[in-house]
């Protein structure tokens, strides 16, 4: 009897030391990225609400009804009021769409448009106030102040789960809309049918189909409520139905009355599909069988507590709050399209089955292939194999890979075609569960075929893209030279010599749009004449301009894949290094600033995409204390724990990506190479834990906000001189220390041969 309470104790000892560790979900902070601070900057477009990691639901609030570029994900921080609850969002995009099936829980005189912002009683939205809401990983909660009523949501991969607490003897409403949206520049969302079934007195579905920056999306729910529905209205338009079974129509909403007197809260179960309403209610029964709403809420934080623990950072409360919240955002999406059963809705509008894993989209490439797509062949392996397999099923349907694809959708935003960099750096990489020739295939087509903002026919021809032939021809000559040289790549890998020399010398057009006499890159017509004025600060939009959101200055420094012959063309080390502290330091431009340049240091803009490898090319000219400079600045001061914490959109996962990676030390200076260069780790440790059970550990002696500078480096207790660090490296796991100081050690990484190469043999 003794022996087993000693073993007992010693079972329990265990739990109860790391019931005392403070959980890493503890340090998320959902509300960071929600809103600016002036009403005008970028803060990150986020939202607050519940999902789980990867997950198709996102249920959170929006107070926005009409298009806010500061608010595409349909929360502000600084608004008052709240429409209600939808179920779908984008995180961190600089567009407006999703926000497919929105409810609202109400009391008193019935609504069903949301009304004015200034004016609640004009409609179904209430007030709110920051200090009776709350938000953790999976889950969120409100006080609707206009009705008395808290409002608490969670999430499952498939279906969101709402609890409303409405007052004691009060009749509540819960209003349904499904023309609820928010559309944005060209792309403005129209509903093109939609209906609402009852089923029971507990039980409803329906479906939507709209056109908006998907031009089709289809959206199919199943909803239950624990209290029965008293009474249905449900309206089109003008007109109105009351306890009608079935009503379709292109503006529904909708009203259900019930029951809430005895004061216990009323709880709502969404399933939803992109296929049908039968995998609607599949998914949901499979993912919430009861109606245990505190069950869900713990299930979705041991989701989130096991995705981000993935890393494990010691620092400073204020430094993990942004790093974890960084990671959690990189890890909403691509979100989960196939329902539980595998079946999804390929681009051909056909619904197929995913029978070797999930099938994924959202998938914002321009943007996300820099950083985002890295980090998963660290963290995330296995879902890195499913999104290769889900990009690939578009070229099956499509004929190329996709530019940007959402809810399944190929819709053309931005330029070149990035899923070839992720594809190319997936299989250098060894990520299993890949045909590497039908990829190969899909890769070497997608970059022979043109389409909207790749006009390769144009490419061939003239060795550049003539700016009057296709607007934005400067970025999209930078960018499609890199994604020609990561073809080659691959080609080279799989020993196809003709493909390897074709594709490498494509890489290299880039060159024929730099002009010498004044040391840019600038637009040039099919005349071979290059395009007067030339303002190297004049800023470029989606069109017009030689440049995509950004300058000439932004745009110098993309030769990713040929650094050494960017520096030649420059002139030299010397050169590169000056002209590199310019852009740094350079103040002013146009005043047709684009929305996304935010986050200046000088004309460094960390606020779009452009300028985010930028400020480690000081590595490659023997200057690497620069680098440690820069980018613990931008470390330290753009992302803060506020709720205006990002200096510009966080772009599904690519702005915190960089931060992960930039705070632990290292980032993919070249996305596709397998080699991250060295910045200036900012915590005291960081742990990466790999799906083949490996760690590699990260340790900086003496870091501090001042100590930024790196004094020495030790590579598996050797030391280490050189100023890059290999994934095989990381993945084979070790440690790497770091000892760190005040000032320069202008001694360390600035020997040639400890220099960055342009690739690994």
């Amino acid at each position: 009897m003794k022996f087993g309470k000693i073993l007992f104790s010693f079972c329990i000892l265990p739990l109860i030391v790391s019931a005392q560790e403070k959980k890493v979900t503890s340090y998320v902070n959902t509300f960071i990225g929600t809103g600016p601070v002036d009403g005008n900057s970028l803060s990150g477009n986020n939202f607050p609400g519940a999902a789980v990691p990867f997950g198709m639901i996102q249920l959170s609030p929006d107070t926005k009804d009409v298009p806010d570029w500061n608010a595409a994900s349909g929360y502000d921080y600084n608004d008052k009021t709240i429409a209600g609850f939808s179920h779908t969002h984008l995180s961190g995009t600089g567009a407006a769409d999703f926000f497919d099936l929105l409810f609202m829980p109400t009391t008193g005189k019935v609504f069903t448009t949301a009304g004015e912002e200034k004016n609640t009683a004009s409609g179904y939205r209430s007030r709110f106030s920051h200090d009776q809401e709350s938000a953790r990983p999976g889950y969120y909660q409100v006080k609707l102040l206009d009705y008395g009523i808290n409002a608490e949501l969670t999430a499952t991969t498939h279906a969101g789960f709402h609890r409303y607490t409405y007052p004691k003897n009060s009749t509540g409403h819960v209003v349904l809309d499904l023309n609820h949206t928010l559309n944005k520049n060209s792309w403005s969302t129209k509903i093109i049918q939609s209906q609402i079934r009852v089923i029971d007195q507990h039980t409803i579905e329906g479906f939507r189909i709209l056109t908006g920056w998907a031009k089709l999306r289809k959206v199919y729910f199943r909803a239950e409520f624990s209290k029965p529905i008293l009474k249905t209205l449900i309206v089109n338009g003008d007109k109105e139905y009351e306890n009608e079974p079935v009503v379709n129509g292109s503006d529904l909403r909708a009203v259900f009355d019930i029951d809430t007197r005895d004061g216990e809260p009323l709880l709502l179960k969404v399933g939803i599909s992109a296929v049908s309403t039968e995998n609607a209610k599949n998914n949901l029964q499979a993912e919430i069988s009861d109606w245990n709403f505190d069950r869900r809420v713990t299930q979705a934080d041991l989701l989130w507590e096991k995705e981000l623990s993935k890393i494990m950072v010691e620092g400073s409360a204020k430094k993990k709050e942004i790093f974890y919240t960084s990671l959690y955002h990189a890890f909403l999406q691509p979100n989960t399209m196939s329902d539980v059963n595998g079946d999804y809705i390929g681009t051909d509008d056909v619904a197929r089955n995913s029978k070797d894993g999930a099938f994924y989209s959202t998938f914002s490439l321009w943007d996300t292939y820099r950083a985002a797509h890295p980090l998963y062949t660290l963290v995330q392996q296995k879902r890195s194999t499913a999104f290769i397999r889900s990009l690939l099923s578009q070229y099956d349907t499509y004929g190329y890979l996709p530019i940007w694809q959402l809810w399944g959708q190929e819709n053309y935003c931005m330029i070149g075609n990035h899923s070839i960099p992720v594809l190319v750096d997936a299989i250098l990489k060894g990520i299993d569960g890949i045909d590497v020739e039908r990829a190969y295939e899909a890769i070497k087509r997608s970059s022979m075929i043109s389409h909207l903002n790749s006009p390769f026919r144009i490419w061939e021809k003239y060795h550049y893209i003539p700016e009057d032939l296709q607007t934005q021809s400067v970025s999209i000559t930078l960018e499609m030279a890199y994604d020609d040289w990561c073809v080659a790549q691959l080609a080279k890998k799989l020993g196809k010599t003709g493909d390897y020399t074709y594709f490498l010398n494509r890489s290299s057009y880039y060159k024929n749009l730099y002009d010498p006499k004044i040391k840019f890159f600038r637009g040039k017509n099919s005349d071979g004449k290059w395009i007067e004025p030339f303002d190297p600060l004049k800023y470029g939009s989606n069109g017009g301009n030689p440049f995509t959101e950004g300058n000439a200055w932004q745009y110098f420094w993309y030769v990713p894949q040929d650094i050494k012959g960017l520096i030649q063309l420059t002139g030299g080390e010397q050169q590169f290094a000056e002209k590199l502290d310019k852009f740094f330091t350079l103040e002013g431009g146009s005043e047709e600033t684009n929305n996304n340049a935010s986050g200046f240091i000088g004309q460094y803009a960390h606020g779009n995409e452009p300028s985010h490898h930028v400020s480690y090319l000081y590595n490659y000219v023997g200057q690497p204390w620069k680098t440690q400079f820069y980018t613990a600045k931008i470390v330290n001061e753009l992302y803060t724990d506020s709720h205006a914490g990002y200096p510009g959109n966080e772009d599904c996962g690519q702005m915190s990506s960089w931060y992960v990676f930039s705070s632990m030390g290292f980032y993919p200076v070249n996305p596709a190479n397998g080699i991250y260069a060295i910045g200036s780790p900012s915590f005291e440790s960081a742990e990466i834990r790999m799906e083949n059970n490996k760690t590699f550990k990260i340790t900086a002696k003496g870091v501090s906000d001042q100590a930024v500078y790196i004094q020495s480096v030790k590579l598996n207790g050797k030391a280490y001189p050189y100023i890059y660090i290999l994934h095989k490296d990381i993945v084979n796991g070790g440690l790497m220390e770091f000892v760190m100081g005040n000032k320069p050690n202008k001694n360390w990484g600035v020997k040639s041969k400890d220099r960055i190469p342009d690739q690994i043999n």
